[in-house]
């Protein structure tokens, strides 16, 4: 992807707010700041990268910010959560038809790329020569916090203590509903399906595979398993999922060809974070799904998988709403290269299977 800097970002926010607008509209919300030709030479920058697209000619020529330019603009998180939800304005309120036909294959910079790569060569150094004794130490204490933070998310009210408790010890809080209790069993659960699938993984991810983990994930606390059928609501949000189950299969059959279709693993690992939360296929569970499902991706390549264990869960909700209501990819972005690095930091060698 191409890297915008800070005057292609006011460009675009303004074309946005307007829809389709002119170059003299641009221009004069800029000229204070920045010269004719340099505005003219950022417009035609963002066109040939695909951020706008054009229509008309001469004097009439106008511009469109299009599904890319949305995706890579970045919105102010937690203003855009503090606002009032009737206040919000260019709200995508409607599952967008088109999203996995038009999605990017390369969502991260060069530079971003970078970072990853150092990530990794560190986690890899860290993990030469891990001892069993080590790597069963470190898998356990991945899995319990990453089961602990993944429910949370969630609203689960488990401590990391009581988790811990539970996963290794079996002892369960007795301050904790049933439904807490097997959420948790159930995270460690699936996380031990997607390390010993590594091969299944590396092959490419299908509809069957998002329901199995999904059905591990949500054992023995929803019913109603497979794709839904019925509405589903955000919490918080105006933004409305497609209630129809032929479309729901057909937009999850797109995702996975759209994922499929991407060579960075870090793209896939993203794409399946924000594109299963965004679907929404099942009844409950989906950001569950989402999360184990881009660790397996990230698994399978020997790379380090996400524990969250450092995020606030309400940052993590309103980056997601960004994206359901704005389709701005940025901050779920930044999660995931932070998230990334915290990984490779913290933990050794997860990557053996079983």
């Amino acid at each position: 992807m191409h890297e915008i800097n800070s005057r292609q970002i006011k460009i675009l926010e303004i074309i946005k707010a307007q829809k389709q607008t002119s170059f003299g509209f641009i221009f004069g919300e800029l000229e204070n700041d920045y010269s004719e030709r340099t505005i003219k030479r950022d417009l035609t920058e963002l066109a040939k990268e695909g951020y706008l697209s054009t229509a008309g000619g001469g004097r009439s020529l106008e511009y469109e910010i299009t599904f890319s330019g949305r995706l890579f603009l970045p919105v102010d998180v937690d203003l855009y959560s503090r606002t009032d939800l009737d206040s919000r304005v260019g709200v995508c309120e409607k599952y967008e038809l088109m999203i996995w036909e038009d999605w990017p294959q390369n969502l991260f910079s060069a530079k971003e790329l970078d970072l990853f790569a150092k990530a990794t060569a560190r986690y890899k150094e860290r993990s030469e020569g891990q001892s069993a004794d080590t790597y069963k130490r470190e898998l356990e204490r991945f899995v319990i916090e990453m089961s602990w933070k993944s429910s949370q998310i969630e609203g689960n009210t488990y401590t990391l203590l009581d988790t811990e408790l539970l996963l290794k010890e079996g002892i369960v809080s007795p301050s904790n509903t049933e439904d807490e209790t097997q959420m948790i069993l159930n995270h460690k659960a699936a996380f031990d399906f997607v390390l010993a699938n590594q091969a299944v993984f590396k092959s490419g991810i299908t509809v069957a595979l998002i329901d199995e983990v999904h059905k591990l994930l949500m054992k023995d606390l929803l019913d109603d398993f497979g794709i839904r059928k019925s509405l589903v609501g955000i919490t918080g949000s105006r933004y409305q999922p497609l209630d129809n189950q032929h479309q729901l299969k057909e937009a999850l059959d797109n995702f996975v060809s759209a994922v499929g279709g991407i060579d960075d693993v870090f793209s896939q690992a993203l794409t399946c974070l924000v594109g299963i939360s965004y679907i929404q296929p099942f009844v409950d569970g989906n950001k569950r799904t989402a999360r184990l499902m881009a660790n397996g991706i990230l698994l399978a390549s020997g790379l380090a998988p996400l524990s969250y264990r450092d995020v606030d869960e309400r940052a993590y909700r309103a980056k997601l709403l960004v994206f359901y209501e704005q389709l701005s990819l940025v901050s779920m972005k930044e999660l995931l290269i932070s998230q990334y690095n915290f990984s490779a930091e913290h933990y050794t060698g997860l990557n053996k299977g079983k």
